[in-house]
């Protein structure tokens, strides 16, 4: 009779147990998080009262321009990972917006307080020249309206040293050393060893001589139309970069053009020492250490001791903050809006620094629907990629166009091929002189590895239901009627890109056809061709575009940027990380490395590749995967 009785009191008395348990485990989690909720608060109010908010430039402030990293036109890392990056140091993947650089200048130039540039350009990772000739025109502009610009580094490239010779002096590290070289492009040539050797054999398919990427995989070297194409661009943006760098320097274009082939001789005259012969040749001024140009900024500015460098400066992420900070996002002025299509062109929804069918033509819908955009600026920086993602973001060019709004292309360092495909309906096309453009052309390749297969005695065999059954597959014997279709559907590809260039250039197909072919340009051939309207960075784009739209001066128009929205999560830690005692608070805490690291999605690549692995899209139970989670 006692049995239930007893067999209630210990029910409740687990029960009381876990709800004990359970309980006390939600109050420590609810603890500890108030608990990092009140620091973040606590640091973000000391910032506040200790000036760790936005710091403004003083008088005479020397702008200190050393950005590390890559050059890129769009970020392609979230804004959380670039803010711990920073805030921790780590330097690795670093890269530096082309439209904030130029935005410093641009504001530099204007700001009474900024007295002189120090430019460090020595860790600079640059691509293509057009980007690089808009920053050297920037400088060059910011030296015209009476900022001294002092350029140092421990080493320069041909690349970094355009954008040094801007300067009104430039030093080099007497350790260092600099060498101009010139352009090429050479590649691998592999049919021997994959035909010969391995028994792959590759069948190429193009519409255009001069379409020469497939190549390298059919021959043993290149082909006379590849050289002549790629001589003839090459060539000419070699020549105006001598010519930028003459006129820069005060300097002849001939003896440069004459000292860079001679360089192994007087080289070997100057005993090796590089940085003595840059002092010779007069590409630089002179040879100083970093701590003796700290000295010499200290000198011509204002020095200040509590200045880690010795004198009063300010750096490039200081005054972006400081711009960002006095922008009113209340601005109501009509916009032009800039829409950036960086990287491969591929299908789907494509994360920043890719150009995806979906993705992008979705921005482009944005800027038709928003009633403050008046006029749109396609920024393209693409070799081009698949041919239906292209059409996608083409006719959503000819969408805006269709609801009024002008479209105005600006091409970066390269827009061909597919990168073209895109801008070709522009109401105008900019480009520097110095862009890669045209490209116009399609081709395929198609590998079958039967004889490899046979080295090894392995033979593909079976029975299809008709005759092009199976006929794709790369095992069994290539069928040459394949390679019919292949041809046919490539020539079909480029009779319409040719089509829908002539018909947006307003030109016959045979004139386009005569210009195209898979031949690459530079931004001044295409121009002379007709493939381009005018030569001009960015900023000419912009205003080309503010004109078309009647928007007036500049002052009347704001210029936004459209991209992926960020969650308010990750603006909200992005500005907390990015607050200078946030940034230290990082640096210095190895409990709030790790707590983010594992909170905050998109940190760090090892967890993103975790977390793609961990998805079962596929169906398949079981993945093997050989990865190595480090970095080199």
């Amino acid at each position: 009779m006692n049995q239930p009785t007893q067999r209630s009191f210990l029910f409740a008395f687990f029960g009381g147990l876990w709800t004990a348990i359970n309980f006390t485990r939600q109050l420590i989690l609810n603890m500890l998080f108030f608990g990092f909720l009140f620091l973040v608060v606590v640091i973000f109010a000391v910032a506040m009262m200790r000036g760790g908010g936005v710091k403004s430039p003083q008088d005479r402030t020397t702008l200190v321009i050393a950005p590390e990293g890559r050059l890129v036109e769009q970020y392609s890392t979230d804004p959380i990972t670039r803010a711990l990056s920073k805030a921790m140091g780590d330097k690795r993947g670093e890269e530096i917006q082309l439209r904030d650089l130029l935005r410093a200048l641009e504001e530099a130039k204007n700001d009474a307080r900024i007295e002189r540039v120090l430019l460090r350009v020595d860790k600079l990772s640059l691509g293509g020249f057009a980007s690089l000739r808009e920053i050297a025109s920037a400088l060059s502009d910011l030296r015209g309206a009476g900022k001294q610009i002092i350029a140092f580094g421990e080493t320069f490239d041909q690349r970094q040293y355009l954008l040094a010779a801007q300067a009104d002096e430039i030093y080099l590290d007497p350790m260092g050393g600099m060498v101009l070289e010139g352009l090429s492009r050479y590649r691998q040539y592999v049919r021997r060893g994959l035909q010969d050797k391995l028994g792959v054999d590759m069948y190429l398919y193009r519409a255009g001589e001069f379409k020469s990427a497939g190549e390298p995989f059919i021959l043993d070297r290149a082909s006379p139309e590849a050289k002549e194409a790629d001589l003839y661009w090459m060539s000419d943006l070699w020549q105006r970069y001598l010519e930028d760098v003459a006129e820069a320097r005060n300097l002849d274009v001939a003896q440069l053009a004459a000292s860079v082939d001679k360089l192994p001789e007087d080289l070997t005259a100057a005993n090796g020492d590089l940085s003595n012969y840059a002092v010779q040749q007069k590409w630089v001024d002179g040879l100083k250490t970093q701590a003796e140009v700290e000295r010499l900024m200290a000198e011509r500015g204002v020095a200040d001791s509590d200045a880690k460098s010795g004198f009063r400066n300010m750096t490039l992420d200081e005054y972006l903050l400081h711009l960002d900070s006095g922008r009113n996002r209340l601005d109501g002025r009509p916009q032009v809006a800039v829409v950036v299509a960086e990287g491969g062109i591929t299908e789907g929804d494509q994360a920043p620094g890719k150009i995806g069918g979906i993705s992008t033509s979705a921005l482009l819908r944005r800027a038709r629907d928003d009633s403050n955009v008046r006029a749109v600026v396609l920024r393209v920086n693409s070799p081009g990629g698949e041919v239906f993602p292209s059409e996608q973001i083409r006719r959503e060019v000819v969408a805006l166009k269709e609801a009024g709004k002008p479209v105005v292309v600006s091409m970066g360092d390269v827009a061909a091929s597919g990168g073209y495909w895109i801008s070709m309906n522009a109401d105008k096309i900019y480009a520097d002189d110095s862009t890669i453009s045209g490209s116009i052309g399609i081709f395929g390749l198609i590998p079958n590895f039967t004889r490899t297969l046979d080295k090894i005695g392995v033979h593909t065999d079976g029975v299809g239901t008709s005759r092009l059954a199976g006929a794709f597959d790369p095992t069994k014997p290539f069928d040459p009627a394949i390679g019919e279709v292949i041809q046919s559907v490539i020539d079909k590809g480029y009779a319409d890109f040719t089509g829908k260039v002539a018909d947006a250039r307003s030109r016959s197909v045979e004139d386009i056809d005569a210009v195209a072919r898979g031949r690459v340009w530079s931004g001044a051939q295409a121009k002379e061709r007709g493939l381009i309207d005018e030569l001009g960075g960015l900023r000419a784009a912009i205003a080309a575009a503010a004109e078309q739209a009647n928007l007036g001066d500049s002052n009347r128009y704001r210029v936004r940027y459209i991209e992926k929205d960020q969650s308010p999560f990750s603006q909200f830690t992005s500005a907390f990380i990015g607050s200078r005692l946030g940034a230290i608070w990082l640096k210095d805490s190895e409990f709030a490395q790790a707590l983010l690291m594992k909170s905050v999605p998109g940190l760090s690549s090892q967890w993103s590749f975790i977390e793609e692995i961990s998805r079962n899209e596929s169906g398949a139970p079981i993945k093997a995967v050989a990865h190595c989670l480090c970095e080199p």
